[in-house]
């Protein structure tokens, strides 16, 4: 792989990460949603940067872990792609059958500053400790830590996560500010499902390919 090839590898695998863990509608999702509609969307962005910075935290620790172990993955490819594959099979299915809109509140206009957003939704995140399995899950099945990889390179795939992350917020709250006439719980309720079916769809495929390096090639 050149030079320019691994920055592109690490650059797109970051994004997609920072999405994928960014994307399902679960407490901070909805409160991102909750807040844009009562209090505007600079209300819902300083929650999904709250957010971003906390996912950012754990993939800092779940990458240091992992890449001190990063020849036992290159050896063990194809079986980690597997595991972490069923892991994110099991949580699009949870995803996928779970009704977010069981967790939407009927609030008043209470008055927040961005700083107050901003820290409660990162301090809602970080108590949030699932969010290991979920990034253990996307690194393995993504194949995101290489040999070849120096510090630089993973500082680049950190930023690239945390981009990732600021596009998904950027993009859910611009939607939802556009739409806040029309937008009720059945769009929330189909946004969580075809996420869920995104994941179920790419964690199917890593199994396949998984099984197909380790048994068949």
């Amino acid at each position: 792989m050149t030079t320019v090839e691994l920055l592109i590898y690490i650059i797109f695998r970051g994004l997609a990460i920072g999405i994928l863990v960014s994307a399902p509608m679960g407490p901070i999702g909805v409160l991102c949603i909750q807040r844009t509609l009562n209090k505007g969307r600079r209300s819902g962005l300083a929650t999904g940067i709250g957010a971003s910075l906390s996912d950012l935290f754990y993939a800092m620790f779940t990458g240091f872990g992992l890449s001190i172990v990063v020849d036992f993955i290159e050896n063990n490819q194809a079986p980690l792609q597997i595991a972490g594959s069923l892991v994110l099979t099991c949580f699009g299915i949870y995803l996928y059958r779970q009704n977010p809109a069981r967790n939407i509140r009927k609030r008043l206009n209470q008055k927040s500053s961005f700083t107050q957003d901003f820290a409660s939704s990162f301090l809602l995140t970080l108590s949030n400790p699932l969010i290991l399995l979920l990034l253990i899950g996307l690194f393995a099945r993504l194949n995101f830590f290489l040999p070849e990889m120096k510090v630089g390179h993973y500082i680049l795939g950190y930023v690239s996560i945390i981009l990732g992350a600021f596009i998904w917020w950027l993009t859910i709250t611009f939607i939802i500010d556009k739409v806040r006439s029309r937008f009720n719980l059945r769009s929330l309720w189909l946004i969580n499902r075809g996420i869920g079916i995104i994941i179920i769809i790419m964690s199917l495929v890593g199994v396949g390919t998984g099984f197909y390096e380790y048994f068949i090639k």
